[in-house]
Parts: structure tokens; sequence; C-alpha cells
């Protein structure tokens, strides 16, 4: 398998093809983002993207919708695949706890977080999966048509299997083909997720869908605990009839669960009660979808020569919204390592260690948060309240959160 002698020279250093062969798997958001940035940051290297399905189908159209950070934007920005007429800018986030739960000296719990104050033009933003993945499809297809050569687009191709080689892997895509480096993006939801080793049922089911909205401010995210679980609604940019819309997120306890037989306008009475009078007046929902929620994570990115990213590596509660965004983090630091790397071994171990603070604090602050609401303790929902009170009374430890909400922990 050939490779390219690293250099101590600087210069050199840069342009060295670590894998001089990848293999991508999975081109969702995350998988599509890594290729490119591999295309466009190692030249030498050959990459082929694999995905089952066929590269004909229209995917702008998914309906889902992915929270951005403002870093995950930025991201999409740098390369040239962010549509921001498709996106709604979140400017500020509050997050409060439905009573009980209030303050000892009386007075609801909440914290405000503006990009005013944190001096950046967005905290982040909502957009539909179709938005974000199509951009970023375009923008390969266009990459690989001109470097045809040594980009190759593998798409209606699964592949079957992974196995390590002495000096690299075999992907199986009905031919076996071997790589220096395979990285596995495919992500699924945590019900169709064989279990990693460490794995979680949090015995939570989030109900997805879309609700109507007058008044209430556009560009205003909202986070509330509640006893069943996190509610939250994630502001979407205005439809033709220009109606404030938000996308909702109502996680209850799968066991006992209060949304299942409910018809459309008996939910929408409940959800009128569980958000602050801020959200503005809730007039419609749709439909709802409801998942089971869990945490599925890898304790390690990378075994022998195959890393695994995204949802691929880690499955996470909704609750602080985070999952793409570890995801793109741990596409580019892949990328930056096996650049700055004279060998794949070598770049495999600076990524588990640059990405360790940031994906174990994400880890533990979701599953902390998804736990807290199964358990039945006195007084938990007080020292929420108070957790709240003190974050929002302290401006830069508030800030500190912000930060690390939109660029990670660095």
């Amino acid at each position: 398998m050939s490779t390219i002698s690293s250099s101590s020279n600087a210069s050199t250093m840069a342009a060295v093809p670590a894998a001089s062969r990848i293999a991508v798997v999975g081109a969702g958001p995350v998988g599509l983002a890594l290729g490119l940035m591999a295309a466009r940051q190692l030249p030498q290297a050959q990459i082929s993207l694999f995905d089952s399905r066929s590269a004909d189908k229209d995917v702008s159209g998914d309906p889902r919708v992915l929270a951005l950070s403002l870093g995950s934007v930025q991201l999409l920005q740098q390369l040239k695949a962010w549509n921001a007429a498709s996106a709604q800018p979140i400017q500020d986030v509050l997050v409060s706890q439905q009573p009980p739960g209030t303050l000892p000296l009386g007075g609801e719990p909440q914290v405000r977080i503006s990009a005013v104050e944190e001096a950046v033009p967005m905290l982040g933003a909502v957009q539909s999966y179709g938005a974000v993945v199509a951009p970023l499809q375009r923008a390969w297809l266009e990459q690989a048509a001109a470097e045809p050569q040594r980009l190759f687009t593998r798409f209606g191709t699964p592949v079957a299997s992974i196995k390590p080689l002495p000096q690299g892997v075999e992907v199986d895509a009905g031919i076996a083909e071997s790589f220096d480096l395979a990285v596995v993006a495919e992500g699924g939801v945590f019900a169709e997720q064989a279990r990693r080793s460490i794995a979680r049922d949090y015995g939570q089911t989030a109900w997805i869908g879309t609700v109507t909205l007058e008044g209430g401010r556009p560009g205003l995210a909202i986070e509330r605990f509640t006893r069943q679980g996190p509610a939250a609604l994630l502001p979407l940019p205005p439809g033709p009839d220009g109606l404030h819309r938000a996308a909702l997120v109502w996680c209850v306890d799968s066991r006992d669960d209060p949304v299942k037989d409910l018809t459309d306008t008996q939910r929408l009475l409940v959800l009128s009660n569980v958000f602050p009078a801020e959200a503005g007046r809730l007039v419609a929902v749709t439909p709802m979808k409801a998942f089971a929620l869990g945490l599925n994570a890898e304790r390690t990115l990378a075994r022998d020569r195959t890393v695994r990213i995204g949802n691929a590596a880690q499955t996470l509660h909704p609750v602080a919204g985070q999952g793409l965004n570890l995801g793109l983090r741990d596409a580019y630091a892949l990328v930056h390592a096996l650049k700055r790397s004279g060998s794949v071994e070598a770049a495999l171990r600076r990524v588990e260690f640059q990405r360790a603070p940031d994906r174990w604090s994400v880890i533990a602050a979701t599953d902390f948060l998804a736990r807290s609401f199964t358990w039945q303790l006195p007084g938990l929902p007080t020292a929420r309240a108070l957790g709240l009170a003190l974050l929002q009374a302290v401006p830069p430890l508030k800030s500190a959160l912000a930060r690390q909400m939109m660029f990670g922990r660095r």
C-alpha cells in the first residue's frame, strides 16, 4: 500500500497523506463534510465515499430538523455548502423549568443567552436535514467531477463489512477493497442501532412535530424542563403564509406516556401549559412521530484502521441538541490530524487525545440531564432551579456555557 514518507519540514508535513486511500462510509452531513474537507486538505489522498442511497435520490426535501451550533454554521460556510436562505438563525435561547421547582424567594428560574450579549451574529441556526445535506452533496459531486482520478462517489453501494488488515483495512461493498483508513459516519437512530460498549436506554420517548405560533419572537429557541423530561421549541424559517413556526421535541416517560393516546387538539392544549408565555400562543400542531431515546457510545473513536465519527461514535439524548455538532467537530479534528501526522496511527492517537475533553463532557452532560428526569429525589426540582438561577446570576459562567454550546470544549 503506497505511502509518502514524512519530513520534519513543516511545509512537507502539511501535505503528508497519512492515509493515501480513505474510505468514508455514510453520506449524511458528517460523512459528506468529512469527505469535502479531506478532498481539499489532503490533495494527494484518494477518497471513496460510500452510501447505500442512489446518487439520483433527491435528499433536499427531507424535513427532519437539525440544530446547528455557530461553529457548525461556520464550518459549512467554509465548505461553501451553507444555504442561509433556508436557515433560521437562533438569536436567543431561553432555558426554564416548569413548576414545581420555583426559587426559595419566589419566581421562575430561567437562563437567557443572547447573540447580542455574546457579540456573535447568531448562537446557531435551525435547518432541515435536506437543506443541510443537499448543498454538501452538490459540493462533493462538483469536487469529485473535477478530480475523477482520486475522488470516487460510490452511492448505491452499501458496505457489508469492514475488516482490519495488517497495514490497512478491508471494505467489502460487493467487492473487497483495501484502504489505509475507513471512516464510518453512518448514524441512524437509537432504536435501530446495535448496542455499543456504553449503552443506556433512558426509558424516554421523544415526540417530534411542528407547532404554529401567534406572537413570540423569531429566532427564539426555548428549552423547558418538565416533570417528565425536557421539551424544546426550535424556531423555523417562516412559511409562505408568513406564520411563525417551530420544531417541537417533547420528551416523556415511555412507561407512562402522557402523549401517545392524545389527539392533536389535546396535545396542543397540554403544550400550551408546558411552554412559557414568551413562546407565543400555540395555535396548531402537526401529527407527531415518536422515537426511543438512549445513550449508545463507543469508548474510543478508533480501533485498528477504522474510526467512527458522529452518530456512529455516539448517539445522544437530544436535551442539548449537540449530536450533529459533535460529529462535525469529530470530522474537522480527524482531517486536520491526518494532515499533520506522518502515519495513520499517529493521526488516530492525536484525534483520540484532542477529541476526548469535548466528546466526554458532552456525553456526560447530556447523560446526567437525561437521567435526572427519572430520579425521584426530594428537592431535585429545587436544586435544578437553583442551578439555572446561578447560571443567570453569574455572567462569566453563563458566557462560558454559551461558548461551549457554540464551539465545543477547546
